[in-house]
């Protein structure tokens, strides 16, 4: 197996596997990723523009794609291997992929949405402060922000219940002692903030109506809209 070490530095996946891997480790992911495109087809635009962020293979995409059929969508990501999975994945909705990390300058767009899963909380709290105002700053007026992310417990004991529950379903869902151990390696990296604060934070960017729509233990799904 070739392994591609992707944005951040800190994960390491193969393009080829990594469908099937985030399918068994991310619990209720058909709810949880079918959210978002729920979210961006609420907006009520035909054929909204959406940058996902941290796009990966495409599976958030896709998701957007299954809810909103027009989307027309721009693709940023670490790693030219898996940006050309997805763009080989999305086809002809693809306008432009950029291989970039999260903390530097966004696509100018302006976009209708800006979508992202489980990238975001590789990033210090001040670099996820950062990069919530320049999410704002490219939306247009009434534009949406939705992340699925990982999340850490409002405190120590809540964060032990989400790691024991997150371990049954990733087990429930076939993935084995090798497989589990390589989740936590690349897990002990992640910088999870509570979901409070990242509510908080979008609050202070500008967003409005900001609120959580799928919580399943230490996976959240919320939103902002540009007031």
């Amino acid at each position: 197996m070739t392994e591609i070490e992707i944005s951040y530095g800190e994960m390491i996946w193969d393009p080829a596997t990594y469908d099937a891997q985030r399918r068994r480790l991310v619990p209720a992911f058909d709810l949880l990723y079918g959210a978002v495109g729920d979210l961006v087809g609420q907006l009520g635009v035909a054929s909204p523009a959406v940058l996902d962020l941290g796009a990966g293979t495409g599976l958030l995409s896709a998701s957007v794609l299954a809810a909103v059929p027009g989307a027309r969508l721009h693709l940023l990501d670490g790693a030219r291997p898996m940006l050309d999975r997805a763009v080989a994945r999305l086809g002809g909705r693809v306008d432009g992929a950029t291989v970039a990390d999260l903390t530097g300058p966004l696509p100018g767009g302006p976009f209708d949405a800006v979508v992202s899963a489980l990238a975001i909380h590789h990033l210090a709290d001040d670099e996820k402060k950062k990069l919530f105002r320049r999410i704002r700053s490219v939306l247009v007026p009434g534009g949406l922000f939705v992340n699925l992310e990982q999340i850490s417990g409002p405190d120590e004991r809540a964060s032990e219940r989400y790691e024991i529950m997150h371990e049954r379903y990733a087990r429930e869902a076939g993935t084995d002692d090798d497989e589990w151990a390589a989740a936590l390696t690349r897990m002990a990296h992640d910088r999870c903030s509570p979901l409070a604060d990242q509510l908080a934070w979008l609050r202070e960017s500008g967003f409005s109506s900001v609120d959580c729509s799928v919580k399943v233990w230490r996976f959240a799904v919320y939103a902002g809209w540009a007031g």
